[in-house]
């Protein structure tokens, strides 16, 4: 005997269970009803019918159900029966689709034979299968008919779903609805996922999106092949249409204040002034002013748009004047820079020019000048850039001055560092950080302090203030010539938004390695996944001082 399936929806929104009806049934039976049986009683053909229709959804086709009681009190005794599993399954899919890609389809299929039947199972592969079509060059796919043949005797079910995969699309002409200041080439410069007539896939062209919506230029980005616009078929049966992208572009002018607080650099106010069109040369201009306690900025940046080989390039000038750990600093400075994503691996190209009067409390003033080439390189294999559980991140840079070129002193510097993601559980993450760090000069006199290293604080050797460890010049902390830093973390998360932490940092700077006395802190922390990424509290001990510190940070990888 065969019937097909059909669905009450509103019983899937039944009112809780109430006092007056109550179910006798297997555990995972009754846990699967008990939320959708009716508020009253009611007639036991009405309460029949609708615990049938929730059982088939579950593949329960044949259920007895047997009442007894007043209708005050009424009892319902469930027996669900055999659960029906898959017999067969006869998966076909139209059109000119490609063996290989049709055999993939037919081995990705969810409900495979031996399986119970279960309808948001059935639903749910349909629609992974209709989903691989449209996401590869079958865009124009869709589901021509499915059928679900119940043998309720023999509780067993035979699928069959019949696919129509359209043309194979390719990637056409691109055209652009909503440029108004920039022009199409801007939006070239930025598309290095989809060439025309490459086979249309979607993730390309999620890509590309993406990469537009993260420039500057543009509010919002759209884009879909236009299947309504002019078509070129090619010799193997293919079909390219244009690739439509719909933009919107940002304001020309945008002011923003901001207020906030640091456990590093205290109290902070900020004003922003940023221009995507600068010149009209489609060059960002992102501008302010940063007043902390312990350190006041003024900054200017222009970003240029990427070149040929997909380079960033961009320009900044810089002043600014710190007061921290007793050493106060007065510095300018200008630069050029340029980044490029290089396969896994991002490199920034740089050159910059400083100048710095350095004021330590109870030492004589002195100034420093420095052009400093450097290069870095970030290597990043991590399953979330802003909150990972697993995977790795390494850095390195080398860059350095001469006397011979407008620098005080000979020095190179050498800077690495490594964090390493590691699951715990189901939920829970080690983290193991290290850095180290060396300028390679005759004396640490007359070098910024950019090129020195100082140590403390949060991101760096918790327990201690920011940039207290270092050397002692009269009554101030300066940069030493050496760094290293060694740190561990383990993270438990009590559900998605909000984890606790325990942490133990050990490092220094100092300008000799005989002197080398790690400063170890250790403590614990509070987490809270914000949309920014983890967003971290800690109460750190530092066993060199005897203080507790507290920091917070946002942690997320370098």
């Amino acid at each position: 005997m065969l019937r097909r399936l059909t669905l009450l929806l509103w019983a899937l929104s039944s009112p809780l269970l109430a006092d007056g009806l109550s179910v006798d049934a297997p555990k995972n039976i009754a846990a699967l009803l008990r939320p959708h049986l009716p508020a009253e009683p009611g007639n036991p053909r009405k309460i029949e019918a609708l615990l049938g229709e929730i059982l088939a959804t579950e593949g329960y086709f044949s259920p007895k159900f047997e009442f007894s009681g007043a209708d005050d009190e009424r009892r319902v005794k469930i027996d669900p029966g055999p659960r029906t599993t898959i017999a067969s399954v006869d998966l076909a899919v139209d059109g000119p689709i490609e063996a290989k890609k049709h055999d993939a389809l037919v081995a990705s299929w969810g409900l495979s034979v031996g399986q119970p039947f279960r309808q948001e199972d059935w639903n749910n592969a349909k629609q992974q299968v209709l989903g691989e079509l449209l996401r590869s060059e079958h865009s124009a796919a869709r589901l021509l008919d499915s059928r679900a043949e119940i043998d309720t005797e023999t509780h067993r079910a035979k699928l069959t779903v019949h696919y129509d995969s359209g043309p194979r699309y390719r990637f056409g002409a691109l055209e652009i609805d909503g440029l108004q200041r920039y022009s199409p080439a801007l939006i070239e410069r930025y598309n290095r996922a989809v060439n025309p007539g490459d086979p249309y896939n979607e993730e390309k062209l999620n890509v590309l999106l993406a990469n537009l919506q993260a420039t500057p230029y543009f509010a919002s980005v759209q884009g879909g092949l236009d299947l309504e616009g002019e078509t070129v078929s090619h010799p193997d049966g293919s079909v390219s249409v244009p690739l439509r992208l719909i933009v919107r572009e940002r304001a020309l002018h945008r002011l923003a204040f901001g207020a906030g607080v640091s456990s590093n650099t205290g109290a902070r106010v900020e004003f922003n002034y940023h221009t995507p069109n600068l010149f009209n040369q489609a060059w960002a201009l992102d501008s302010g002013l940063r007043l902390e306690q312990k350190k006041q900025t003024v900054y200017g940046d222009i970003f240029l748009p990427p070149d040929a080989r997909h380079r960033r390039n961009s320009l900044g000038l810089m002043l600014g004047n710190t007061d921290i750990q007793g050493l106060k600093t007065e510095r300018y400075a200008f630069g050029a820079q340029s980044v490029q994503q290089r396969g896994s691996v991002t490199q920034h190209l740089s050159l910059n020019w400083q100048n710095e009067i350095r004021t330590p409390q109870g030492a004589e003033e002195s100034t420093s000048r420095a052009l400093v080439p450097n290069v870095m390189w970030t290597w990043r294999r991590v399953d979330s850039l802003l909150d990972p559980r697993q995977g790795i991140v390494l850095q390195a840079q080398i860059g350095g001055g001469a006397k011979s070129a407008l620098s005080d002193q000979n020095f190179v510097r050498l800077h690495g560092r490594w964090q390493q993601y590691i699951p715990l559980g189901r939920s829970d993450t080690l983290s193991l950080r290290a850095e180290v760090g060396y300028t390679l000069a005759d004396s640490r006199q007359q070098i910024p302090q950019d090129y020195l290293f100082r140590a403390g604080g949060s991101g760096s050797v918790r327990g201690y203030a920011y940039q207290s460890l270092g050397i002692k010049e009269g009554n101030a902390t300066v940069g030493g010539r050496y760094l290293g830093i060694l740190s561990a973390e383990a993270t438990h998360w009590l559900d998605e938004s909000w984890g606790i932490a325990a942490f133990i940092d050990a490092g220094d700077a100092v300008d000799d390695l005989k002197t080398v006395k790690a400063a170890i802190g250790y403590g614990l922390g509070a987490r809270w996944r914000s949309p920014a990424g983890p967003i971290g509290v800690d109460l750190a001990y530092g066993q060199r001082t005897s203080e507790l510190q507290l920091h917070f940070s946002l942690a997320i990888p370098f």
